[in-house]
Parts: structure tokens; sequence; C-alpha cells
């Protein structure tokens, strides 16, 4: 895990975004991590991997942590067949991550750029943000227009939606 991790710094280090990392009891979930005590804020997002019924697209949903999701609604939005959550072989084929380690930082290890990243609008009002660096025991906390960028300038499709 650690040597992904050491491929995100890297690449936040290598544009020049700001960050804070820290360190943690590895973590699984929204409820594990607000046990941590970390995001007086509510500033860390939930990251949902997801496909098509036809395993044509996959999509890496970044919503604030607190919202619910509507993949029939999503669905709707991105003009796409039916919306459901893509197997942990295609997360790690497509993303190199495992569950409970879902992050917009496995675009980094998305070499063909497959997977579309989808942002709640609402998350680039924030001041920051909190994600896993491609490994549940830790945080990092960015700018979610640094975010933003690093995606862009891998290359992978992005799309806002009001979720």
């Amino acid at each position: 895990m650690k040597h992904l991790r050491k491929k995100v710094i890297a690449a936040l280090e290598s544009m020049n975004i700001q960050y804070e990392i820290i360190e943690h009891p590895a973590v699984f979930t929204i409820d594990e991590i607000d046990k941590l005590n970390i995001d007086s804020n509510n500033e860390i997002v939930k990251n949902l991997f997801v496909r098509d019924d036809k395993k044509k697209r996959y999509f890496l949903i970044v919503l604030q942590k607190n919202k619910q999701v509507n993949l029939k609604e999503i669905r709707n939005e991105i003009n796409c067949g039916r919306l459901s959550f893509a197997s942990e072989e295609d997360l790690n084929r497509y993303l190199g991550l495992s569950k409970g380690s879902v992050s917009p930082f496995g675009i980094l290890n998305d070499i063909d750029c497959r997977v579309e990243v989808v942002f709640d609008k609402d998350i680039l009002s924030f001041e920051r943000i909190g994600v896993h660096p491609n490994d549940n025991t830790a945080t990092v906390w960015l700018n979610p227009q640094d975010l933003e960028f690093m995606i862009k300038a891998h290359g992978n499709n992005l799309i806002y939606l009001n979720i």
C-alpha cells in the first residue's frame, strides 16, 4: 500500500499542489473515518466506483460524505445504461485499488483513462477536501480545484453534477 501512496505524493509534488497528510488506522467506511474525529467540517468525500450494465463505461463518483446517491438519476444525467457497483476485480484492473481504498487518486493508475470521474459540484465550494492517497491508512487534505486539475492533467474525463 505504501508504494501507492508514494505515487500520489510524487504526483502532488510534481504538480506543486499543496497538501497535508494525516496518518491513521485503516478505515474502510465513512463511519469508521468519522470515529477518528479528523474531519470537523465534513470535508471528507466519499468515492463510489460504478459501471454501466454493459461494462463499457466506468465511473468514479466523488461527493460529500453525507450525501446519498441515486444511481438512476446519475445514469440519466450522464446518458448511460443502468449503473451498478463495479466488482473489486474491476476496481483493481482500472484503478489499481482494493476495496476500502477507493480514491480519486486511483486515476493515476488508469493508464488508458477509461474511468470517467463524476464530481458533485458542491465539493468545489469547499476550501479543502480529504481523500485517501490510494491507501486507507492516511487522508490527504487538498483544495478540490487542485484535485480537479490533477484529474484533467492525467487525461481522465471529468463530469460535473448536482448530486
